[in-house]
């Protein structure tokens, strides 16, 4: 998704927003939809968060942008709900 060299071209990661986006990809890898909405919601608040306040350089804003941006498609209609049940087949 997003290789090492990515990575390292822009410096620090934010140890924060790092940790969400671990469960968020942990979640919605094992097909925890409510649980990788909730990460996505956090992390986008935190990403606004923390970019408001100044805490983020240029390129930090910038990837971790590009990742938002990467989820938010993915999110839309990502719910438990589009899932038939097995006996409802």
């Amino acid at each position: 998704m997003f290789g090492i060299e990515k990575l390292l071209d822009f410096g620090k990661k934010n140890s924060d927003l790092e940790n969400i986006l671990v469960s968020l990809n942990a979640n919605a890898s094992n097909n925890y939809k409510d649980a990788a909405q909730d990460n996505y919601r956090e992390l986008l608040e935190l990403f606004e968060e923390l970019k408001k306040a100044g805490k983020l350089k240029a390129k930090q804003i910038a990837y971790y942008q590009e990742i938002l941006d990467f989820w938010a498609p993915q999110m839309k209609n990502y719910t438990h709900f589009d899932q038939k049940a097995e006996w409802d087949k």
